[in-house]
């Protein structure tokens, strides 16, 4: 597929993890879109469902813990991962899946 077909089923995927998916910070729900971690995050999970496969939980797992989140000015960083509590992994494996068996598109 090219590139130019590509970024609107990104860009799709980035809205829905952006509006549902959340970290928590100190019981601070911080939306990924607010954090402008969702269309990274898009960008590296979209070859998993691009063809129809749901990707298992440790794939997205390695994912997460490969996207570093900048905290304390920049002074450290932390995975993804370690800040998702555990609805906001369910909520990105339900956008997963239900983007996976997508047939408009």
């Amino acid at each position: 597929m090219a590139s130019s077909n590509l970024a609107p089923r990104i860009e799709l995927l980035a809205a829905e993890i952006g509006d549902r998916v959340y970290m928590d910070i100190a019981k601070w729900h911080l939306q990924l879109n607010n954090a402008h971690l969702h269309k990274p995050l898009a960008e590296r999970l979209y070859p998993l469902i691009a063809d129809g496969k749901v990707p298992t939980e440790d794939q997205v797992n390695r994912i997460l813990g490969e996207i570093p989140v900048k905290i304390g000015g920049g002074r450290h960083e932390v995975p993804l991962l370690n800040l998702l509590p555990m609805q906001g992994l369910v909520s990105l494996m339900d956008v997963l899946e239900e983007f996976a068996r997508r047939k408009d598109w």
